[in-house]
C-alpha cells in the first residue's frame, strides 16, 4: 500500500479535523495520498477518475461507504471504513483508531472480504436503463401518492407469486442488516452467496421474506390493481441511482459480475458484532 484514496462526509467531518489527521499520518509514514470531499450533494469528483490507488479509506456512515463501494465496483480496490456515524456494519475501524488501522495495512496485517453486489436493469419503453451496482440492495417502491402496488415476481423465468405492497427489497447478506432488517428480512453472514427478496408492507398475512440462490433470476414487473390504476414507482440501488417505473415496466435483478473488497482487521465475529450493535 503506497497511495490512498482519502473519501470524506464533510457532513460527518464538518471541519475536516479527522481528515487532516489521517493525512498527516499517512504523509508521516512515507506515503501518498489523494482526497475526494463529499458534502450530501452531486458530486464533481467522481472516484473513478481517481485510477491510480492502492486502498480507499471512507471517513462517514455507512452510507458513505456505499456510495464509494458503487463507484469503484470492479477495480478491486479494498476499502477500509471508519465510522463516523451510528451502527457502522460496514466499518473496521474508528476516529480513535484509524491510525493504528493504517500501520496494520502497510504492514499487511489484514484480510479481505470479498462482498458480493447486484446488477438491475429497469426494461420500459424507452428502452430503460442498467443501475449501478449494489452492495446492500435493489429497491422497487411507490414513490407517487400513497397506495399499494401490484407486483408480480419472477424467479428464471417462473411466477412466484403477484404480491400488493408498499415495495420489494432484493438484498445481499451485506444488505441484509440493513433495509431489509427493517421490513423484517433475516440477517445472514455477510459472506454468504445468495439472495434475500422482501415485501414491504404487504398487504397480505402471509407474505415473508424468501432466500434464493445467489445465481437465480429475479424480476419484478408493476401490475395493476384495478384497470385504471396507473402507479408511480421507483427503482433505486443502495438508496440512490434512481429511476422511475410505472405499471408494465419490468426490472431484472441478478448477482453483479463486480464485488466489493472490504479490508477486515477485527478478529470479531459476526455475531459477536450483531450482539454488540442491537443489545
Amino acid at each position: 500500500m503506497k497511495k490512498f484514496l482519502i473519501v470524506t462526509n464533510a457532513v460527518k467531518d464538518p471541519e475536516l479535523k479527522h481528515t487532516r489527521i489521517l493525512e498527516e499520518y499517512i504523509e508521516k509514514l512515507g506515503l501518498s495520498f489523494v482526497r475526494a470531499i463529499r458534502n450530501g450533494e452531486k458530486e464533481d469528483d467522481k472516484l473513478s477518475s481517481f485510477t491510480d490507488v492502492d486502498c480507499a479509506i471512507v471517513l462517514g456512515g455507512d452510507g458513505s461507504i456505499l456510495q464509494a463501494a458503487r463507484e469503484i465496483a470492479g477495480r478491486n480496490i479494498p476499502i477500509l471504513g471508519v465510522n463516523m456515524g451510528t451502527l457502522g456494519f460496514l466499518a473496521e475501524a474508528s476516529p480513535a483508531d484509524m491510525e493504528k488501522a493504517i500501520a496494520r495495512i502497510v504492514s499487511g496485517d489484514y484480510e479481505v472480504s470479498h462482498r458480493m453486489m447486484l446488477s438491475a436493469t429497469v426494461e420500459d419503453e424507452t428502452g430503460g436503463k442498467r443501475l449501478s451496482p449494489a452492495l446492500n440492495d435493489i429497491t422497487i417502491s411507490r414513490s407517487g401518492k400513497f397506495q399499494i402496488i401490484n407486483f408480480s415476481i419472477f424467479v428464471n423465468g417462473q411466477l412466484l407469486c403477484n404480491l400488493n405492497a408498499d415495495g420489494i427489497i432484493v438484498a445481499t447478506p451485506t444488505g441484509s442488516t440493513g433495509y431489509n432488517l427493517s421490513a423484517g428480512g433475516p440477517i445472514v453472514e455477510p459472506e454468504a452467496k445468495l439472495l434475500l427478496l422482501t415485501p414491504i408492507c404487504a398487504h397480505t398475512l402471509n407474505a415473508r421474506s424468501i432466500v434464493l440462490n445467489a445465481e437465480d433470476v429475479i424480476e419484478v414487473v408493476i401490475g395493476k390493481v384495478r384497470d385504471e390504476d396507473v402507479f408511480s414507482v421507483e427503482a433505486n440501488s443502495d438508496g440512490n441511482d434512481k429511476y422511475p417505473m410505472k405499471n408494465g415496466d419490468r426490472i431484472r435483478i441478478t448477482k453483479s459480475e463486480h464485488t466489493s473488497a472490504m479490508i477486515k482487521l477485527s478478529d470479531v465475529s459476526f455475531l459477536q458484532t450483531l450482539n454488540k450493535k442491537f443489545v
